[in-house]
């Protein structure tokens, strides 16, 4: 019923400590997406799809805090689920990365697993679609532009490939979910963890919500700041 992208990311934070940030994007044509499949923390992201089972990403992060490699936390967890047939089921941690597309999926279905990142989708118009979100991403894997942003990019991607193809399915949705090995910043929650959860337009609406949330960040910070710094809201000015 949908597709998704799960991506990890090196980086080195301003102390030069190496990092990771993690990162899952999704989009389908049914309402509140977010709620169901994108799950992410410091240790990795997981999408869980098809016949969706919320416990499978829930799970799979607590296992992954627990220092089980992705492949090893994920594969665990179909083995114990009687419905794994028809479930789709991806994700990656710091070393490692998964993907799962039960033989009960709907057709297209299928996944592609990268160096740092995998796809999955079902239900699909064809496998351009997968193909297009995963060359999205790789183009521009580690640009100079947010993660959150980069993904949006990498669903509009399969989207205009086809994206999912029960066109007589007008209410839509997408989420997004970026988290950090790196302390969090006070903008951590306005542009990593995003949702819309009813549309027609879901990814130009995940990106204008991003957009706003960019700029209405911008503009809190600009008279904050100083404020914020010295932990007193009451020095800013009115």
């Amino acid at each position: 019923m949908t597709f998704s992208i799960c991506v990890r990311e090196r980086y080195t934070d301003d102390d030069g400590d190496e990092q990771h940030r993690f990162g899952v994007a999704v989009t389908t044509r049914l309402p509140g997406v977010g709620t169901l499949c994108p799950f992410a923390s410091e240790h990795g992201a997981i999408a869980t799809q098809s016949l969706t089972n919320v416990e499978l990403g829930r799970k799979g992060l607590a296992y992954l805090a627990d220092g089980l490699a992705v492949d090893d936390a994920l594969q665990a967890l179909l083995n114990a689920d009687e419905g794994s047939a028809g479930r789709q089921l991806h994700g990656v941690d710091a070393d490692g990365t998964f993907a799962f597309s039960g033989d009960d999926c709907k057709e297209w279905y299928g996944h592609e697993v990268g160096q740092n990142f995998t796809v999955a989708g079902n239900l699909l118009t064809g496998e351009d679609v997968i193909d297009e979100v995963a060359t999205a991403y790789e183009s521009n894997a580690h640009g100079d532009a947010p993660l959150a942003d980069r993904l949006i990019d990498a669903l509009a991607a399969g989207h205009e490939a086809g994206g999912d193809k029960r066109e007589d399915l007008t209410v839509q949705s997408a989420a997004l979910k970026v988290v950090n090995t790196e302390a969090g910043t006070l903008s951590d929650p306005y542009f990593n963890d995003l949702r819309v959860d009813a549309t027609e337009t879901p990814i130009a609406d995940l990106r204008e919500t991003f957009e706003t949330a960019t700029r209405g960040w911008s503009d809190a910070m600009a008279k904050y700041e100083e404020a914020y710094e010295r932990d007193d809201i009451s020095a800013a000015e009115e």
